[in-house]
Order: C-alpha cells, then sequence, then structure tokens
C-alpha cells in the first residue's frame, strides 16, 4: 500500500529533519506514528499525502491516501463542500436534476448519484445533521472542522487514510464515534496523536526520532513496555559506566601515586650513588615523560568513558529536572475554598444550566469538569476565580492565589523572546546563569534562548510556561488547566503529567483526554449539561 525508500526531508533553510527514512505498509494495517516534538510526524504525513517533497528518497503508493491535517486554516475561505472535493459532483447532481443533461455535468458527476446521500449521512454520524454544505469553513469551530473532515472518509471511502491528531477539538462523545470507526475500519491506516486510547487500537507503533524510523510490532501499552525496557537497559548501561569511570580515575591515581613513589625512590639512590648532574637532570626527564605518558593513557581512556556517559545520559528522560519545586501550599488540605449554591448564568433569555448549581472545591482537591461545547465549563470557572458573578444564587470565595493555563498557554507573551519571557516571571532577581540553567532543564537550549515566543509550538509553550511558574518557590493555591493537552505529543504530556503529580495544591481540569485524567490523580468529576 506505501513504500518509502531513502526518503530525506530539509527545511526550506537546507536544514535536515530526517533523512534515510524507509517504512513500508501492507494493505489493511493500522499503524501509530509517535516522537517527540519536532521529529518531523507532521511532516512525514505530508510527505506521504504528496503535499510536501523529499530533497531525496521516493514515496510511493497504490491508492492516493486520504489525508486529515492537525489544523485546517487554510480551508476558511472554502465552503464546506469544496472543502471535502465535493463541490463539483455536488453541483453537476443538482444541474442534472434540474433538466441540465449536458455531457459536462454527467463528466463532473462520473456516475456518482449517491453523493448527496452518503454527505448527509455522514455528516449526521459525525453529529453534524443538516448543515449546510455551502457553508463556509471559516464559521466553524475547531471541533466542527475536524468533524467535517471526519465525515470525508466515509463520503470518499478510501482504503488509505493519514490522521494527524484528529482526536484534537473533540469531546467525549465524538472521541467514542472516533475510535469505533478506527475499530471497524478494514483499509489501511497511519496515525500521529498522542491519544493513548486511540493508539491502543492499532496493530504496531512506529517511532520517529533523529536516529530514524522503529517499528514496535505492537500497540501503544506495548510500546511504552518496549520502551521501559530499553530505559532500565541503559540505566544499568549510565551505571555500569560511571562505575567504569571511577575505577579508572581511582587506577590513574594510584599509577600515578606509584610512579611518584618509585621516581623520588630512585632520585634518593641516585643522589647517594653520587650520579653527576648532567645524568640526573637526564633521569629526571625521563621520569616526568614516563609520568606524562602514564596520565596521557588513563586520561585518553577517562575522556572516552566520560564521552559514552555524556551520550548515554543525553538519552535519559529529563522528567525529574522539570519539577515545579513549590513549598507547600499555604492551606491545610480540606480547607473550603469555594462555596456555590443554587447558581445559574443568563444567556440572553434563558438560563445556561437546566438545574442551578450546587457545588464546593477544598483544597488538595483535584476536580475535572466536562460537558459538551456550550455547557459552561469555561462560565464555571470564570466563576470560581472570582472573574464572574452568576445571576442567581451565592458564592463564596476564600482568598487564594490561582494559575489559569488555557490550551494556548496564552500566559507566553508572544512579543518575547524564551529568555525575556522567563525574566518576566523573576520576582527573585536570579542571576543569568541561574535562569539559562532553569531553561535548559526545561529543554530550552542555548540556541532557542533568543527564538521568538509568537512561534513555539505547542509543548514548547507548556514547558516554557512550566518553567516560569518553577521560579516562584510558593505555590499557587489552584491551577486551572483548560484542555491542556491539547496540540502536545506524549513526550510532552508526559512532562506535564509528572509536573501536576508533583504539584501539592487543588487542581480543576477541562480535558477530554482519558488517560491525561487518569494519570493526574482526579478526586471528583462534575458534569454539565
Amino acid at each position: 500500500m506505501l513504500l518509502l525508500q531513502q526518503v530525506t526531508y530539509a527545511h526550506p533553510n537546507r536544514d535536515v529533519l530526517f533523512e534515510h527514512i524507509n517504512l513500508s505498509l501492507t494493505i489493511n494495517s493500522k499503524q501509530a506514528l509517535v516522537g517527540n516534538n519536532g521529529s518531523g510526524k507532521s511532516t512525514l504525513l505530508k510527505l506521504i499525502a504528496g503535499e510536501l517533497s523529499p530533497l531525496s528518497g521516493t514515496v510511493q503508493w497504490v491508492e492516493k491516501p486520504y489525508y486529515i491535517p492537525q489544523l485546517f486554516g487554510q480551508y476558511n475561505h472554502l465552503s464546506i463542500g469544496a472543502a471535502l472535493g465535493v463541490a463539483g459532483k455536488l453541483s453537476a447532481l443538482h444541474a442534472i436534476l434540474a433538466g441540465d443533461t449536458g455531457e459536462r455535468q454527467f463528466e463532473l458527476l462520473q456516475d456518482d448519484w449517491t453523493i448527496e446521500e452518503r454527505c448527509n449521512e455522514a455528516l449526521a454520524y459525525w453529529e453534524l445533521p443538516g448543515i449546510d454544505l455551502e457553508q463556509s469553513m471559516s464559521t466553524l469551530s475547531g471541533g466542527q472542522k475536524t468533524k467535517v473532515f471526519l465525515a470525508g472518509m466515509m463520503i470518499h471511502q478510501p482504503g488509505f487514510i493519514l490522521l494527524d491528531e484528529p482526536s484534537n477539538h473533540l469531546d467525549a462523545a465524538s472521541r467514542e464515534i472516533l475510535y469505533h470507526f478506527v475499530t471497524n475500519y478494514r483499509g489501511t491506516m497511519l496515525v500521529v496523536s498522542h491519544d493513548k486510547q486511540l493508539l491502543n487500537l492499532l496493530d504496531t507503533t512506529l517511532e520517529l526520532s533523529k536516529d530514524g524510523l522503529k517499528t514496535y510490532g505492537g500497540n501503544y501499552d506495548f510500546y511504552v513496555a518496549q520502551k521501559a525496557i530499553e530505559q532500565s537497559a541503559l540505566l544499568d548501561d549510565v551505571q555500569s559506566r560511571e562505575k567504569e569511570l571511577r575505577k579508572a580515575k581511582e587506577k590513574e591515581r594510584e599509577t600515578l601515586e606509584r610512579q611518584q613513589k618509585l621516581d623520588a625512590r630512585g632520585k634518593k639512590k641516585q643522589e647517594k650513588a653520587g650520579v653527576p648532574r648532567i645524568m640526573m637532570n637526564t633521569l629526571r626527564n625521563n621520569a616526568e615523560q614516563s609520568s606524562a605518558k602514564t596520565k596521557a593513557v588513563h586520561g585518553e581512556k577517562i575522556s572516552g568513558i566520560k564521552e559514552e556517559l555524556a551520550a548515554l545520559r543525553a538519552a535519559l528522560p529529563d522528567l525529574d529536572k522539570m519539577r515545579l519545586g513549590f513549598d507547600e501550599s499555604g492551606f491545610h488540605k480540606g480547607k473550603l475554598l469555594f462555596d456555590a449554591k443554587a447558581i445559574n448564568v443568563a444567556i440572553g433569555n434563558r438560563l445556561l444550566w437546566e438545574a442551578p448549581l450546587t457545588m464546593q472545591l477544598h483544597s488538595g482537591g483535584r476536580l475535572c469538569i466536562k460537558g459538551r461545547n456550550g455547557s459552561g465549563k469555561t462560565t464555571l470557572i470564570n466563576i470560581i476565580l472570582g472573574l464572574k458573578l452568576p445571576e442567581t444564587g451565592s458564592v463564596q470565595h476564600n482568598s487564594f492565589k490561582s494559575v489559569y493555563i488555557d490550551q494556548e498557554y496564552s500566559l507566553i507573551n508572544n512579543a518575547l523572546t524564551v529568555y525575556e519571557q522567563l525574566q518576566q516571571y523573576n520576582d527573585s532577581a536570579l542571576e543569568e546563569a541561574v535562569l539559562k540553567n532553569k531553561l535548559t532543564h526545561f529543554l530550552f537550549m542555548k540556541a532557542a534562548w533568543d527564538k521568538p515566543c509568537a512561534v513555539l509550538s505547542g509543548g514548547e509553550r507548556m514547558r516554557l510556561v512550566l518553567c516560569c511558574l518553577s521560579l516562584s518557590r510558593q505555590a499557587p493555591d489552584l491551577i486551572v488547566l483548560d484542555e491542556p493537552t491539547n496540540n502536545l505529543d506524549i513526550q510532552n504530556v508526559l512532562i506535564l503529567t509528572h509536573a501536576i503529580r508533583d504539584y501539592k495544591g487543588t487542581v480543576i481540569v477541562v480535558s477530554h483526554d482519558a488517560a491525561f485524567l487518569e494519570d493526574i490523580g482526579l478526586s471528583g468529576v462534575m458534569t454539565l449539561s
């Protein structure tokens, strides 16, 4: 179905993203493509789809794939029908039914007499019933745009599908529809996603890294288990090299001490024996050269071990370095932070919630707020944070310090560089060297310090927010996360999960990511309707 041979891709500035990629997909196989931010997963999908051309190598497929990208802004100027590639057929069908029997209309329709029926059925299946195919894509939400292209899979019925983060912006119910479709699909599929539940529906996992493409013969859980074994072996190698390095340094020290003792003993004997000064100088030079040679031999061995150790350590995950490092919250666990009784909000001439809400929020709790789009999740968060008052009912706030992290990580100022952004949170007047060391711990190397925040990826923005927050020793009493894993790859989801688990304060999260919610350890769920 697909064959990639020695594919290399370079950015327009000629920087090579990946090289010599080989991949073969058989008919009816379902494969996941995973890898860290910047490894080139989306680019590889675009190469396969024919939207980009490789620097070298070949891409061959039996059937042109149906490709659903991660972003849809490029379709905003089109109608839904045009974006789906069916506008011409629909226009021809309507013209024929209206009496235009010209040859051109039949050429456009290509005997696809069920095209309109399939469009309506597919859009209804993906919870977009009755939507006007002439409507502009620009009028749709992110979730609706995703559903339009997912519906295209049923309209075109392709044998080969490429999906790039398809569950982004989908609510829980829509994700279940996606999972059902993927499970029952009988064609070939290649999926880029951080959605563990989706990845576990796929047969094989491909990992893209700087070392190329590696195949793991199982779903995501199998991949994680194999990676754990690899990391364990890597850690064993690190510990072995550390032990070898200690022994080499000890051996060097013992050898040099023994050489120095022998040289000193020889010198005394020579002095007692009355050896001429010129001969003494020659013997001393020989002894120094012997010591230098011994030191060089041991130094070369130690240097080699250090290089191997550095390479091994670089391959280890840096999660432990990316801790928020807060002191304990000022509130004892269980203290009442927020109390709402029978609250509701007016939306035009109606109330937002069918029944008034009554709830309490206690310190140390981890609450997930769920609900369909438009159910008022953001409104409730604004009431909890004291940014909005309800029209009915009563609320009581205990004074608390909060941080609100939305899915765009808008705490980041796009007008600043990475280093300048960190400086905005430097209330303790930490020195430049300390700040740059902190950035390095959060995977921002020297080349990224002057990078504009406006061009950061979702994962980079998340890590920079965590880095900024880590400058404060005093923990916020409450962290609010609004769809925090959207647009994050698996490594960055893991980093965020690790940081939130390490945080001891109160958490409110809005998310459809079931695996993330399970991993951070919820204490309660509130569903809005």
